[in-house]
């Protein structure tokens, strides 16, 4: 069977088809400036580059670019749309209402609908993005798979707030956690690296990009995570603050003589790696380089960055009494030695040691030292497989393939 994983933004839409007969990536496409002048398609597909640039007024249309690019005859993956099995559609917030991949129906939409107050700047956009599938594919099968539904297993010690408990009770004010989709991946694939059940491990999860998440997972749930209400909470990411003081953000809004909206605006797109850089860039490697070249800006940001990190890693730890194992992945996770080096430098005596030459890894990799009691491993993400894997569970007619791919040595 072949799926279709779909990513709707507010004004773009990613997209992948995968032949889950072999878990192989038949296209990747992305349509761009969506209701916006300039609007464009470009899709990869059989080693041919497919690029267009067309009036794309709605997702509706963004749709009817995708189904002509896939079934174009020249740089196309398909011959007609009947080709496609199901659809899986990447949704952002699930809040309490789903603690799994769910097949989307009327009551679906509604849950949706109902949770945008926790997500406005998300959930709008996933919503336009099902919908235009919908009109475009009727009859089509379609499952929501949610960055938020793994960490619905979080104990209510990690996920309340010390607010009073009404809050909670009326409006679900909790911490919710996001990126669950890698998360549940990478430790499955740490899992089969490990050669053991994930039932009996204890591992951490670094998610590290523009936007970044730790996860604490214990036996194959997630038992905490950085992330909370909203993404903006947790680590310091490109553009996000991450923790702080929530009177910081009343002392801006007087000092500056900003609206609350504002300040928040501060938190979410001026802070982070931009912000301590003092404005450099919210890119972790133009950070590393101005680093390695002995700006002060730089260096700064790289140091609270990687400090926040390494007291997570701390934290957690000590949350589930004990780790097998540490695991990178994301662009910064997966590519960057330097930051992975920074993070974990000085914690041996919680038996974590990085061995210098296997950190200079790019891609799947134990990088520990031999001595080290836990191990350190990159790990690609892979979330579009993630979602695919779900939907086709949840909808296919041949039996689903949730072995992970085949593995030739085990790192026990």
């Amino acid at each position: 069977m072949n799926i279709l994983v779909v990513n709707a933004g507010s004004s773009s839409l990613k997209y992948q088809l995968i032949d889950m007969t072999s878990e192989s990536l038949l296209a990747k496409g992305l349509c761009e400036r969506i209701g916006i002048e300039g609007s464009n398609i470009e899709q990869k597909a059989n080693g041919r580059v497919y690029q267009k640039t067309l009036p794309l007024k709605n997702h509706t249309e963004a749709f009817g670019a995708l189904v002509g690019a896939l079934t174009d005859p020249e740089y196309g993956a398909l011959k007609d749309l009947s080709l496609i099995g199901a659809v899986g559609h990447r949704v952002v917030h699930g809040a309490e209402a789903f603690t799994g991949s769910v097949v989307i129906d009327g009551a679906v939409m509604k849950a949706l609908r109902d949770n945008i107050p926790l997500a406005p700047l998300h959930n709008p956009a996933n919503i336009m993005g099902i919908e235009a599938c919908r009109s475009v594919m009727p009859g089509v099968p379609m499952v929501a798979v949610f960055d938020t539904a793994f960490h619905q297993t979080m104990p209510r010690r990690a996920y309340l707030y010390g607010l009073p408990y009404e809050y909670y009770e009326k409006y679900r004010i909790r911490r919710y956690g996001f990126h669950g989709t890698s998360h549940r991946y990478v430790a499955s694939r740490a899992a089969a690296l490990l050669g053991k059940p994930i039932e009996r491990l204890k591992l951490i999860s670094c998610h590290m990009g523009n936007g970044s998440s730790f996860a604490a997972v214990d036996g194959g749930r997630s038992v905490d995570t950085t992330m909370g209400l909203t993404p903006l909470e947790g680590l310091i990411m490109g553009t996000r603050s991450g923790d702080l003081d929530p009177a910081v953000i009343e002392m801006l809004a007087q000092t500056e003589g900003i609206s609350l909206k504002d300040a928040i605006g501060v938190l979410n797109k001026k802070s982070g790696l931009l912000g301590l850089s003092g404005g450099l860039s919210s890119d972790w490697r133009d950070i590393r380089a101005g680093l390695q070249a002995g700006d002060d800006a730089a260096a700064r940001a790289a140091e609270v960055f990687a400090y926040r990190a390494k007291k997570y890693i701390g934290a957690y730890i000590a949350a589930m009494n004990g780790c097998d194992a540490i695991l990178f992945t994301a662009g910064i996770g997966e590519n960057d030695g330097c930051a992975r080096e920074m993070i974990l430098k000085d914690m041996d005596y919680l038996g974590i040691e990085l061995d210098p030459e296997l950190n200079k890894a790019r891609g799947e990799a134990l990088i520990s030292a031999s001595g080290s009691r836990v191990k350190v491993f990159v790990v690609p993400t892979n979330e579009e497989l993630a979602i695919a894997r779900d939907t086709l569970a949840l909808t296919g007619t041949a039996r689903a393939r949730f072995n992970t791919p085949a593995i030739e040595r085990s790192f026990a």
